[in-house]
């Protein structure tokens, strides 16, 4: 499994100056560590600069969450996200905060997002997304199980099942992100093979 390597000391922010300077002050920034390939941390950069389209590498964490019956349960993005708003996406996904190890943000943002914590995750694969504003290592996971999920309803507008066939069918439709389309296909026989 992909892990992270963090310096002893606090990586450096980036850039190493703002010309935004009092809009930073006005909220504090969301920070997330900026790495290498192989998981070492060089950097730390906030949500901002991330999504910019300056594109410094940054994980995050997917999770797929299927039932015993072989559905894909999916989340529909709020219309407040700042990325591909009201489409639907993997089930939980989100940005690895700096400090935080894969598998402690995996946790924390399925407990946000759906208020889910008991579950034993399954590493499928890590690999790297890059689209017009950004450039992250993606961490793919699975969980089997008939779970009582329950959506955050200022993270997520809706979630429900779907079966593989229904979700195939919906494809080049605008109805999912295309980071969920072309994951699902990189995908699709390693969560088959999870039943």
């Amino acid at each position: 499994m992909f892990e992270l390597v963090y310096p002893e000391e606090p990586a450096p922010v980036l850039p190493p100056f703002s010309l935004d300077t009092k809009a930073e002050h006005q909220e504090k920034p969301e920070y997330f560590p900026v790495i290498e390939p192989s998981g070492l941390v060089t950097g730390r950069a906030s949500r901002r600069y991330c999504h910019s389209g300056a594109k410094p590498l940054h994980p995050v964490v997917h999770l797929h969450i299927i039932d015993r019956t072989g559905r894909l349960y999916l989340q529909k993005r709020s219309m407040l996200k700042d990325i591909q708003p009201g489409k639907w996406d993997t089930a939980v996904g989100g940005h690895v905060d700096y400090g935080e190890s894969i598998i402690e943000a995996l946790y924390r943002e399925a407990s946000e997002e759906l208020g889910f914590s008991e579950f034993n995750p399954v590493h499928l694969i890590s690999y790297v997304f890059e689209s017009e504003i950004e450039k992250e290592m993606v961490n793919v996971f699975a969980a089997v199980g008939n779970f009582r999920l329950s959506p955050d309803r200022d993270e997520v507008d809706d979630g429900r099942y779907w079966d593989f066939k229904e979700i195939e069918e919906s494809f080049g439709k605008s109805v999912f992100t295309p980071n969920f389309e072309q994951e699902f296909t990189r995908i699709r026989t390693s969560l088959a093979a999870l039943l």
